[in-house]
């Protein structure tokens, strides 16, 4: 498994979502770079953003979840045409899991197990 995933719950359904594109990135000075990214699946989750044996160093993470492409195959308005979470890893060594509640109008995150 990753070293840091991810999984997004649809609150205004009560399921998974399931296809949303996640790009994982790392800030570098300050520019973002892309590590890694994938696809939700039917569980709602991403757990290969990175391979298993990744070496990650202390610093600043951002997710970018694609959720308007995810509401419009719904045929779903949305306001957020994405979200991103930045976030900072004080401990490479500790599994970083970073989930997004969702639905059309509003999200939250939080530090997961």
């Amino acid at each position: 498994m990753s070293p840091i995933t991810t999984h997004i719950l649809d609150t205004s359904c009560g399921r998974p979502a399931a296809g949303v594109r996640v790009v994982l990135e790392a800030l570098s000075g300050h520019r973002w770079e892309n590590l890694g990214s994938g696809s939700t699946n039917d569980d709602g989750r991403v757990t290969d953003l990175l391979p298993e044996d990744s070496a990650l160093e202390a610093g600043t993470y951002r997710l970018r979840f694609e959720v308007g492409d995810y509401f419009e195959d719904q045929q779903i308005e949305s306001f957020y045409p994405f979200v991103e979470v930045v976030f900072r890893l004080e401990d490479p060594a500790q599994h970083y899991h970073v989930p997004l509640l969702l639905n059309p109008f509003g999200y939250s995150t939080y530090r997961g197990s």
